[in-house]
Parts: structure tokens; C-alpha cells; sequence
């Protein structure tokens, strides 16, 4: 079993900023790559950045690049997210993922709530 645990979410005005915290515990973080996922109810939960084992290389959804930052402590076996210029549109609740290649093993975090207000 891994338990992830998102933290840093909240309210926040347009234009503002937050970064987003994952703690891990339970599996050797190290050999899972991270992703950051969000959801709106009754929507489906979309991709929003991934980072890869090592840290070297990160992709974004077209809808966050330019203004979001994943970013992986592996030593302290953290993720984060950091976002700037936030949008009404990224409302959402975000959950940390975790994903291991080899085994396709995978596991969520139960989510921390984004509100950006205009």
C-alpha cells in the first residue's frame, strides 16, 4: 500500500498563487512516477502535470503549462504543484497519484480543494 496526502489547497483570488503538497509513505517513492490529476463534480478527473521517477523530465495539460511547476522531493518523498496566475477554471479538487511502471501499481490521495474566486 502507498498513502498519498495532498495539502496546500484553499482559496484564493484570480491571479493568485498556491503551491500544493503531496506526502508519500508506504512504497519506495523513488521508483514511481507522480502525477497531479483535478476533478470538478460531475466531470471526469483530468490530467494536470506528471513527473517522471527521476525528476528529469515533466509534462503539463495544455491547461496549466506556462503556469504550473511539479516538482519531486525524492529524499523527503514529496510532490509538489506550484501555481501561479490562477484561473476560475482551475477550481477543482486535486488529487496526487502515484504510479509504478514495472508493477503498474497505483495509487490516489483523497484530494485537497482548489477555489479560485474572480
Amino acid at each position: 500500500q502507498m498513502r498519498l496526502v495532498e495539502s496546500g489547497g484553499g482559496l484564493v483570488q484570480a491571479g493568485g498563487s498556491l503551491l500544493l503538497s503531496c506526502a508519500a509513505s508506504g512504497r519506495t517513492f523513488s521508483i514511481h512516477d507522480m502525477a497531479w490529476y483535478r476533478q470538478v463534480p460531475g466531470k471526469e478527473r483530468e490530467f494536470v502535470a506528471t513527473i517522471r521517477r527521476g525528476g528529469d523530465n515533466a509534462f503539463y495539460a495544455d491547461s496549466v503549462k506556462g503556469r504550473s511547476t511539479i516538482s519531486r522531493d525524492n529524499a523527503k518523498n514529496m510532490l509538489y504543484l506550484q501555481m501561479k496566475n490562477l484561473k476560475p477554471e482551475d477550481t477543482a479538487t486535486y488529487y496526487c497519484n502515484a504510479h509504478a511502471p514495472v508493477t503498474d501499481f497505483q495509487s490516489w490521495g483523497q484530494g485537497t480543494q482548489v477555489t479560485v474566486s474572480s
